[in-house]
């Protein structure tokens, strides 16, 4: 099951991507698996020498007896200490971001797409969706015009 972040896409622009390991409860990562799950609104910040995941929500699984279950906790991303310091610098050089885009399973553990992103303006966003729209036009127009002849 891969959880893509699809508003991530449209609110930055996305310059670099990785892959990170998430520390995860096992509950959570049989509601991953399920699907139940949100990035929308969620990024990374570094505090001292690590990586965490902000207000990503994993919903509770349907069978785990977690009492006070927190779905918006606070995880820890696995990165290598380089990869860390790597990001800390480019983040802090200029506006970026770290935007989590998806998560997924691979090889039995579970990954979190994460992308090194600068945020959009409103009028980067509004010419985005014209941009969309005309295109979706044009090959209506080219479907109804194959279909006529």
């Amino acid at each position: 099951m891969k959880i893509v972040n699809k508003r991530a896409f449209f609110d930055y622009e996305i310059l670099d991507r990785f892959e990170a390991g998430i520390n995860l409860y096992g509950s959570e990562v049989k509601a991953i698996r399920l699907g139940h799950a949100d990035l929308t609104g969620s990024h990374v910040r570094i505090i001292g020498s690590e990586a965490y995941l902000l207000n990503a929500k994993i919903f509770p699984y349907k069978y785990a007896q977690i009492e006070n279950y927190d779905e918006k906790r606070t995880r820890k991303l696995l990165l290598h200490k380089n990869e860390i310091i790597s990001l800390k610098s480019k983040m802090e050089g200029s506006n970026l971001s770290i935007v989590p885009l998806s998560l997924y399973d691979k090889h039995h553990f579970i990954k979190v797409e994460l992308a090194l992103a600068r945020g959009k303006k409103k009028y980067q966003k509004k010419e985005a969706i014209k941009k969309r729209d005309l295109q979706r036009e044009i090959e209506q127009e080219l479907i109804s015009e194959a279909k006529t002849t």
